[in-house]
């Protein structure tokens, strides 16, 4: 993911009224510069697409149907499934799209609903990482109060928290986003409504827009991180205490997939957002947003199952069936 966070844009210039031409739809360019491949890397993110369908959907299948996988950590995975499926299913049919048409349209209200929901589903994924987070520090470092700490009420309210949090965070924005009028240009430089470039397109002061995806920024993600961190860091030292290697192993097992879950997440960001200004390249940053539009939902139901040996087993007994 990765524009799955909002950014503080610089300031759109303002047009005189006189000027101003209602735009109905923009264009999306793609990516111009890769046109002799277009045709291979639409068969490809296709392919990506209907894996991470098809990885996601059965996550979700097996967890609901298999009695030992309804435990805390398989109903957050299955929430995280479902998001993942709906979050790839918001950006790649359309940039797909892009490499098929040579000029692809999308409507106003079609553009703001995609970056809402864009926006939308990337805080909430943070969310119910973090979420995950917490159900592993409790199982390592409290194991005596797992059961009574991690109840299926309590793991449900975790879970409406992350998604209604989500929610709260981009609706101010997205409220004022409808209202912004957009005039004479309308190409975005992008493979999907990004909201910095719909931004740099509106006619009207965009400052109180772009200072609430600042803070939503800065509130949900250093937070997140911090809080993943600090779990981490005690699952970590209560591990390396365990006197048997092969406790030790058993605990890092429960976590390893998670952890490489939150790396690759946080890892993007970092390079998205925190590089100096002087080294970015727009160009790579659509790259860098195609890969984890594609990659962290494609690969999480791989890294929840590859490591988990009751995840497999559950496969296992559904195949031969």
């Amino acid at each position: 993911m990765f524009s799955r966070v909002l950014r503080l844009q610089p300031s759109t210039r303002r047009m005189d009224k006189e000027n101003r031409t209602s735009v109905a739809k923009f264009i999306l360019l793609g990516f111009p510069n890769l046109q002799k491949w277009h045709k291979v890397l639409f068969v490809f993110i296709l392919f990506i697409y209907i894996l991470t369908l098809a990885g996601n959907g059965l996550i979700i299948a097996i967890v609901r149907t298999d009695q030992q996988l309804q435990t805390p950590m398989y109903f957050f995975l299955s929430n995280l499934s479902f998001l993942e499926i709906w979050y790839t299913t918001t950006i790649v049919p359309k940039m797909l799209e892009t490499f098929l048409v040579a000029r692809t349209t999308i409507c106003l209200n079609c553009c703001l609903v995609q970056s809402f929901f864009h926006f939308f589903l990337g805080i909430t994924e943070f969310l119910i990482l973090t979420v995950m987070s917490f159900d592993r520090y409790v199982a390592i470092c409290k194991p005596l109060h797992y059961t009574s700490i991690m109840t299926h009420q309590n793991c449900s309210l975790l879970v409406m928290g992350a998604w209604t949090l989500g929610f709260v965070v981009i609706f101010s924005q997205a409220v004022l986003l409808l209202q912004v009028p957009f005039c004479a240009r309308n190409v975005i430089n992008h493979f999907y409504c990004d909201i910095g470039p719909i931004l740099k397109l509106a006619c009207a002061d965009t400052r109180t827009i772009e200072l609430l995806g600042f803070l939503g920024s800065i509130t949900i993600i250093p937070s997140t991180l911090l809080f993943t961190v600090v779990s981490y860091f005690y699952i970590i030292t209560t591990i390396v205490r365990i006197p048997s290697a092969g406790g030790r192993r058993k605990a890092f097992s429960t976590c390893a997939s998670h952890f490489t879950v939150v790396s690759i997440l946080y890892g993007a960001v970092v390079f998205m957002y925190l590089k100096p200004t002087a080294h970015s390249s727009f160009s790579l940053n659509k790259v860098v947003s195609v890969l984890n539009t594609l990659l962290t939902p494609l690969l999480n139901p791989f890294i929840y199952t590859i490591r988990n040996k009751e995840v497999k087993a559950a496969l296992r007994k559904a195949v031969s069936k």
